[in-house]
């Protein structure tokens, strides 16, 4: 047997050897498709399967070869095309017709935000929700078509959010930090102090599945532990950080750019390093696809792509249109960067890092925070009004 996909269409790349222990060679031939060497048996529409997918196309316009031996290169072909077309398939997008990608800032759909200073957004899966430092609020937007919803107060210093377990977390921004929560069911109105003694300047954040963490500007990580009461418990380590930005969790470990240092730090359960990657200059809010981290590096115009694994830089991207790259965001198939001093957003093709294209998003519009519901990406134009984008 040569190679193995997944599935029961990538049996059929070793579908000659199958053949040939049936019964083989010319008593084998028959009319399949296009293709006169491929038997018109039980195997055939496996075989036209991936032809129509556009995995495989054949040695010739009425040959398959059957009985061709694979190289190396192209078994890489055949498993880059099967990943490929299983996502563009396999999308929300696609039950959607949405296979565009928007050419300039006109076709984008914007939201007029009911507050100002707006700077981060996340996805509840069906709702958008924006942080506004400005307004010390939360808004929620509907994710079917952006329309304003509901609004919640008294998120003083709102910066970056999460969801888990079912409500919106806030890091608030100040000396102490706040943690705030939003339950989606309950009234709109104030939001819910969970604690009042992170680390100074929180900015990032993320959840552990058990834990939420907060990366602050002072160095210091907090680590807050749900409980059956408020104030919920926190503890706040100082592991050696200059600056603590973005925070993500990839399913094993909790991840922190180091904004000073141009470090992403990769931490234990108690906020302890335990492996320093070096990346650009000045790194900010990165995003994780599933298998390598996304860090936009701000001062830098890059961004480094590092295998969550085992921390290794794959890559450095530059070009594209990165102009002090602030955030990314992931939508199951295409990575997207915000490009703060740019106006506009770089996207690339996640599985092999090639540049799908940049996207404008307006002049003065400055964007910033970014998320996917896994139809649209949202991205926050931080200009007055605020506006927020989708595509």
């Amino acid at each position: 047997m040569r190679f193995l996909l997944s599935g029961r269409s990538v049996s059929v790349l070793v579908l000659s050897l199958v053949m040939a222990a049936a019964g083989g060679g010319s008593a084998m031939l028959g009319d399949c498709g296009p293709f006169t060497d491929v038997a018109a048996d039980a195997f055939c529409p496996l075989v036209l399967e991936i032809f129509y997918m556009g995995i495989t196309t054949g040695t010739t316009a009425t040959t398959y070869d059957p009985d061709g031996n694979v190289t190396r290169v192209q078994m890489a072909a055949f498993l880059s095309r099967t990943v490929d077309r299983t996502l563009q398939r396999g999308s929300r997008r696609a039950a959607l017709k949405l296979f565009w990608t928007p050419r300039n800032a006109d076709v984008l759909g914007m939201t007029t935000l009911g507050v100002g200073g707006s700077q981060f957004v996340e996805s509840d899966g069906t709702d958008i929700w924006v942080s506004a430092v400005g307004s010390s609020a939360v808004e929620r937007v509907r994710g079917g078509d952006g329309k304003p919803l509901e609004t919640w107060t008294g998120a003083v210093g709102a910066e970056s959010l999460v969801y888990a377990m079912g409500s919106i977390f806030v890091a608030g921004f100040a000396s102490p930090s706040r943690l705030y929560r939003i339950i989606p069911s309950q009234p709109a109105g104030s939001v819910m102090t969970l604690a009042s003694n992170l680390g100074d300047q929180a900015l990032g954040i993320a959840f552990d599945g058990a834990r939420i963490w907060t990366g602050n500007g002072n160095g210091t990580v907090s680590i807050v532990t749900p409980g059956p009461t408020i104030p919920w418990s926190v503890f706040t380590t100082a592991p050696g950080i200059g600056n603590t930005r973005g925070m993500l969790w990839d399913g094993a470990n909790m991840w922190a750019t180091d904004f000073a240092a141009n470090k992403l730090l990769k931490l234990s359960d108690t906020g302890s390093i335990l492996q320093t990657v070096t990346v650009g200059n000045h790194p900010q809010f990165p995003v994780f696809d599933g298998t390598n981290i996304w860090v936009p590096n701000a001062d830098s115009d890059s961004v480094s792509v590092v295998r969550a694994s085992n921390g290794v830089v794959l890559a450095t991207l530059t070009g594209n249109g990165l102009s002090f790259p602030f955030e990314g965001a992931f939508d199951g198939q295409r990575i997207l960067i915000t490009d703060d001093t740019g106006d506009g957003v770089s996207l690339w093709k996640a599985a092999d890092l090639t540049t799908i294209g940049f996207i404008p998003t307006g002049t003065g519009s400055f964007p910033g925070g970014a998320c996917s519901d896994g139809t649209s990406f949202w991205v926050v134009l931080t200009d007055a009004p605020g506006q927020l984008a989708r595509f």
